[in-house]
């Protein structure tokens, strides 16, 4: 039996993650309607009105969580394998689509794990405009340290230092901007 996917309607970054290098899978910006049918596109609008649960001004399409709808199931990939919202996130992609009488299994997948580069262009901006440093595009792959500098989601200044690789959830570290001295969390990059 073959698969059927259809890929996000607003596309996604490159993947940089080493378990799509060469193999075709890397993630793309489709073109309107690629793929997509009536159903699919109502689908993937459901999803994203559906917020994560830890940061409820994204969706878990902005995230990047929702990897691909299927005709009957929607794949996702939880920011962390550990994450502790992974049931809320199932649970709440199911009655979302449920109400709207678009039934879909829910499908975790682990592999390959997601990554920061994953957040769309629309999430970085929304999770900025929450007070929540997003990670610049790339960096995923070149640290896993947050090794460069955050640029401050309150004032845009690039003086910041880390204090503490553990903040708000576990996907968070905390910040805090030398500028206008307030603290703020940072998408950990992975």
């Amino acid at each position: 039996m073959v698969a059927l996917t259809l890929p996000h309607p607003g596309g996604f970054a490159a993947c940089p993650s080493p378990a799509f290098a060469g193999e075709g899978n890397a993630r793309r910006e489709p073109s309107k309607g690629e793929g997509g049918s009536p159903s699919a596109d109502r689908v993937w609008a459901v999803l994203a009105t559906v917020p994560d649960p830890e940061i409820p001004a994204v969706s878990v399409v902005d995230l990047g969580i929702v990897r691909r709808v299927d005709p009957t199931a929607v794949i996702i990939t939880p920011t962390y394998s550990g994450c502790p919202a992974t049931h809320v996130i199932e649970t709440s992609i199911r009655d979302a689509l449920a109400a709207a009488h678009l039934p879909h299994d829910v499908v975790t997948e682990l592999a390959p794990a997601w990554t920061t580069d994953w957040i769309t262009d629309e999430g970085r901006a929304k999770l900025r405009a929450f007070g929540i440093a997003p990670p610049p595009l790339g960096m995923g792959a070149r640290s896993l340290m947050n090794a460069g500098a955050a640029e401050c989601p309150r004032c845009a200044s690039t003086d910041t230092r880390e204090i503490s690789r553990f903040g708000s959830t576990p996907c968070k570290a905390l910040w805090q901007c030398n500028a206008c001295a307030e603290p703020f969390d940072r998408f950990k990059c992975h």
